[in-house]
């Protein structure tokens, strides 16, 4: 992967999630299956049964974790992917398929999320900090560590209980991925993946399973894309972002992680790229784009077709709906340059 520090993430549709499924994705009646980041779903089940309310093409999507959409597209047992996680060089050479394409699509913020009664302000946390109590060095809710970040803030002697994705799961590559990019503790320990090997804590799968531990467990916190957040009605943290001031996880925190990535891209960028904990007063810290994966050199070309329009779709007409759902646009310039990119994937005539 290569990684740049930048200023700066139908009516055949399955309603529910899937979660921890690593099987194939039924495609009955579906003319494009897709599979994979459960972070991404709100927004590709919008968009979903948007296209087909315009085009009548039915597009089935999976939220089963950015590790099995990575899985099955590389088994072609779908037609896309979803992932948070770009995939590694590794992973990109035993693709059945050939080369894949990483399609930037939208950009979100994952929250810290707790279940502490009694406190009403957001709690604040370092980098380090939030590093430690995942490594477990930081186990009580008033160690002296967190109770310096909140002045004022009566914290309960209570053990903090640690939750993580269980499955493989692009958000915990976020999330590993800005821990390893301010703790070296944690670069040097569990690092950066969709999956590691967690010093403490309890698994839940997905995102709705990591929402429904934190808010039926008193006491813990856990990582959640913003949306899964707002709709469990969960705390959520201010993390000192890299100029030192607390940010929350909003839609402008983000664009604010974004900005200018575009215009410090390569024309050759293959769009593999972090921002979490990017420079600027306004960006929150833990943001990301999240991707559409898909095959280069289609073994079905009039499929591919379809594909290509569904996309490309998405990155214009779709946008405009990202905000309602807790994702920010991605920046114009950059879409020009995916609009480029979906041109040289090889289509069926029209």
């Amino acid at each position: 992967m290569r990684r740049y520090t930048v200023n700066i993430r139908v009516i055949s549709l399955v309603a529910g999630a899937l979660l921890g499924s690593i099987g194939p994705v039924a495609a009955q009646g579906a003319d494009l299956t897709g599979a994979g980041s459960s972070f991404a779903y709100p927004i590709y089940s919008k968009w979903a049964s948007m296209y087909a309310d315009k085009t009548g093409v039915k597009v089935n999507y999976q939220s089963i974790g950015s590790s099995g959409g990575i899985r099955q597209l590389s088994e072609q047992t779908v037609d896309f992917g979803g992932t948070d996680g770009p995939m590694t060089d590794e992973q990109m050479a035993g693709a059945k398929g050939g080369p894949i394409l990483h399609i930037p699509t939208v950009l979100g913020a994952v929250a810290i999320i707790y279940n502490v009664p009694g406190v009403s302000a957001p709690l604040k946390f370092t980098g380090d900090v939030l590093a430690d109590v995942y490594l477990g060095k930081i186990t009580k809710w008033n160690d002296s560590h967190i109770a310096a970040l909140n002045p004022g803030v009566k914290l309960p002697g209570q053990d903090i209980i640690v939750t993580h994705r269980s499955d493989g799961s692009g958000t915990t590559y976020i999330f590993t991925d800005y821990l390893a990019s301010v703790s070296p503790s944690w670069a040097s320990g569990p690092s950066r993946a969709q999956a590691v090997s967690w010093p403490v804590g309890l698994g839940g799968k997905g995102s709705e399973g990591v929402s429904g531990l934190v808010r039926q467990t008193v006491g813990a916190i856990g990582y959640v894309e913003l949306s899964y957040a707002k709709q469990n009605k969960l705390q959520t943290a201010l993390i000192q972002n890299a100029a030192g001031v607390w940010s929350a996880p909003t839609i402008e925190g983000v664009t604010a992680a974004a900005a200018g990535a575009a215009a410090k891209l390569p024309a050759n960028s293959d769009f593999r790229i972090s921002i979490v904990n990017a420079p600027g007063k306004a960006a929150y810290p833990i943001s990301s784009f999240t991707w559409i994966i898909l095959y280069s050199n289609p073994s079905n070309p009039a499929k591919a077709k379809k594909l290509v329009d569904f996309v490309r779709w998405a990155l214009h007409d779709g946008e405009t709906v990202a905000p309602s759902l807790d994702y920010a646009p991605l920046p114009a310039s950059m879409v020009k340059m995916l609009d480029k990119r979906l041109g040289d994937i090889k289509v069926a005539s029209r």
